[in-house]
């Protein structure tokens, strides 16, 4: 039996402030966008909101979704782990974003037929995903193992020469994932879990969930072609799963209030140099990507609606989430939901972060 919406027994205090924002999110989980939400804004430095919708599942029985609920966060690992460890690096002089690619990962020079291209491609072009590598490729349809990935998205073709055309890859933060763990000397997830999580207070977001946690996430898929079961608790994307749960684009699971901490972070910083955090944030070549340094920055076909200003950032997960940082205003927008399960058509969620996002502004502006 499909769920609705959860019933109102009265609205509350925080529903009755943002009534505009609910709706949208009510009617999403009636339209079956997604069968539940967790969600957060900060403004001025406060948690101004903080709260969830719905349940794991659309059937009636599934456990409701928490504020606290943890979900796998898909692509948004590019900017909270992957890029925050670039930054991390960056400050503490051990990253260039000069060094060719090739330098810390020769694999991506030897035996290409395009070596005189891939020998120009710098960490830069990775983070503004201007490296001329593709957007994806399926890999999984014939990898089996870690290397096999990795030694796919090394030899993978450049269709473009670096640094002329931006095109978001998957294959790209993958690779970046690998330099840092060339520069860093260990495997990322526990180095960023020590050195960035923790100091930031970020108590949930983990890869690689032990098992006796699956049940506390939402599921976000019924697999019947790749893994053939129900994938809960356990990272959506099959690279990231054949790359043993942790990669450079994705593989995080976190909650609400770890991202709002590190949204609070990037507003007013306290661990990172204000400088680092300015220069990840501008938008970088070509001449009309909207991508920075990990980051994206609102354009016309972003998700951010139409109040963030220029100078916002923010990232989007595959899985249904979203991260929208506003640095001029101070207003940060965060969703998390499992809008894949139990499988990915839908697209409903195009429209239904902007109509939160615009929402959630022009509420504040009431306050």
């Amino acid at each position: 039996m499909a769920a609705e919406a959860q019933p109102e027994a009265g609205r509350s205090e925080q529903e009755m402030r943002f009534p505009d924002a609910y709706s949208v999110l009510r009617q999403a989980i009636t339209d079956q966008a997604f069968p539940g939400c967790a969600f957060g804004m900060l403004a001025g430095g406060s948690v101004m909101l903080q709260d969830a919708l719905g349940r794991f599942t659309y059937e009636s029985a599934a456990a409701a979704v928490t504020p606290e609920t943890i979900y796998d966060v898909a692509s948004l690992t590019k900017v909270l782990s992957t890029t925050a460890a670039a930054m991390l690096l960056y400050e503490r002089g051990k990253l260039d974003l000069e060094i060719p690619v090739g330098e810390l990962l020769p694999g991506f020079i030897i035996g290409r037929n395009d070596s005189r291209w891939a020998r120009r491609a710098t960490l830069r072009h990775l983070l503004a995903h201007s490296s001329g590598l593709p957007g994806y490729v399926p890999l999984f349809h014939t990898a089996t193992t870690p290397y096999a990935v990795l030694r796919g998205c090394l030899e993978m073709p450049l269709v473009t020469e670096p640094g002329t055309r931006a095109e978001y890859s998957d294959p790209g933060f993958i690779l970046l994932g690998k330099a840092l763990e060339a520069l860093i000397g260990e495997t990322l997830a526990p180095w960023v879990a020590r050195e960035i999580f923790a100091p930031l207070g970020m108590k949930s977001a983990r890869f690689c969930p032990p098992a006796t946690m699956r049940g506390e996430i939402p599921p976000t898929e019924e697999d019947e072609l790749f893994r053939q079961r129900r994938i809960q608790g356990e990272v959506q994307d099959e690279h990231a799963f054949l790359l043993k749960g942790a990669a450079g684009h994705a593989g995080l699971f976190a909650n609400v209030p770890d991202l709002l901490c590190f949204a609070a972070e990037m507003v007013n910083p306290k661990f990172f140099k204000a400088a680092t955090i300015e220069l990840f944030a501008q938008r970088q070549p070509p001449q009309g990507s909207s991508r920075a340094l990990g980051w994206d920055t609102p354009s016309e076909q972003s998700s951010s609606g139409h109040f963030f200003s220029p100078n916002s950032i923010g990232h989007l997960g595959y899985s249904g989430c979203s991260l929208w940082i506003d640095r001029d205003a101070e207003v940060t927008i965060v969703l998390l939901t499992n809008r894949t399960w139990p499988n990915r058509e839908s697209q409903l969620i195009r429209t239904v972060r902007p109509q939160l996002h615009d929402a959630l502004r022009s509420s504040l502006k009431d306050i």
